[in-house]
């Protein structure tokens, strides 16, 4: 197909979701062992908002980022030029977040290969990526589905098999808290359903809590109504507490999450979606917290390709399509980024790029 010699592509200088800008740039040309991909869906994450608007700055391994910015790390895309003998012209791929990081734990040296900061995103029409950047898009998911697994989808799959060997997938049995119903939460529902496991979901919608219910969730508590959730969650698993908590609140849920994880637990800390400094009150030492119940605290960063090729061959196997709560046009890109940042969304908001 014949190439455009300018592509469409939205920037930031970190200054917020109002002053996200569409331009146009030349049409990149791949080097040796790099592929140009025609980007066809994009999908956003929290992290994406908090990047536009200048407040993703504590991680400083990234080096920071550049004073202008194309936004955005996942999306699903075609290869129309490939200098690489990994892949063809054809080939329909997926990034990776971090991409250098393929295989084993995160280094602060791939931090600095981020995609959306600190290096260029994917909200654009076209992007040149290395060959070891990318992952094959299964074949039964459509671009815009599938767009949405590089953090969202591995984010979860980490939760709940990162502490096991590659290779080694659990879930069957054991109970998992996952709270709130955005794009982390949604597939660690899909995924713990598909392992055997037992959920129990938290939200401040009773609409979103059926929507959950309707894709396997077993119990459901709305937070805003029973404040004590933590109690709750104790009552319905008879005070043994659960195996695996989607830790996404931060502040204002992880003492209570320290309440009611299961003896030998673990806590994924993944978010921080209820503020990033502690409440005042209860200031109980996490050293005291964790013994307490002899909890395993992890931060989950995404994954490496190897993990998120585990996890590709998972979903492939049970068939799982992930949830799209809304889908913007490419002109409507900072509209989709506001959206987002509100938060009524239940599962994914995508950007599909005509």
């Amino acid at each position: 197909m014949a190439l455009p010699t300018e592509i469409k592509q939205w920037i930031t200088s970190q200054d917020g979701l109002e002053n996200l800008k569409e331009t146009t740039a030349s049409l990149p040309a791949p080097g040796p062992n790099e592929v140009l991909v025609k980007i066809n869906a994009i999908s956003l994450n929290y992290r994406d908002t908090e990047v536009v608007m200048g407040l993703y700055n504590h991680h400083k391994t990234t080096g920071g980022p550049a004073p202008t910015l194309v936004p955005c790390s996942d999306m699903c895309g075609t290869i129309v030029t490939s200098n690489s003998p990994t892949w063809k012209e054809g080939d329909k791929v997926l990034s990776i977040f971090n991409q250098t990081h393929q295989k084993g734990q995160v280094k602060a040296v791939h931090m600095k290969s981020g995609l959306g900061l600190p290096l260029p995103g994917v909200l654009a029409e076209y992007r040149v990526f290395p060959d070891y950047g990318l992952v094959r898009k299964p074949e039964y998911l459509s671009d815009e589905e599938a767009s949405t697994l590089p953090i969202a989808g591995l984010t979860a799959w980490m939760a709940i098999n990162g502490m096991r060997p590659l290779g080694q997938a659990g879930g069957r049995g054991e109970t998992v808290l996952i709270q709130g119903t955005g794009g982390v939460a949604v597939n660690g529902l899909l995924i713990a359903k598909a392992s055997g496991a037992e959920v129990i979901i938290t939200s401040s919608s009773d609409t979103k809590l059926e929507q959950a219910n309707k894709l396997g969730a077993d119990k459901t508590i709305n937070y805003r109504t029973t404040t004590d959730w933590d109690k709750e969650v104790l009552k319905m698993t008879n005070d043994e507490g659960v195996d695996i908590i989607f830790e996404n609140g931060g502040a204002q849920t992880l003492r209570k999450s320290f309440n009611c994880v299961s003896f030998g637990g673990l806590i994924d800390c993944i978010g921080y979606l209820s503020g990033k400094e502690d409440a005042p009150g209860d200031r109980l030492n996490t050293n005291v917290l964790a013994l307490l119940r002899n909890v395993t605290l992890k931060g989950i960063l995404n994954g490496p390709k190897e993990r998120f090729e585990e996890m590709l061959a998972f979903y492939e196997e049970k068939k799982i399509k992930p949830v799209i709560d809304r889908v913007f046009g490419f002109a409507e890109s900072k509209d989709a980024l506001i959206y987002l940042f509100q938060g009524g969304h239940f599962g994914k908001v995508v950007i599909k790029v005509e």
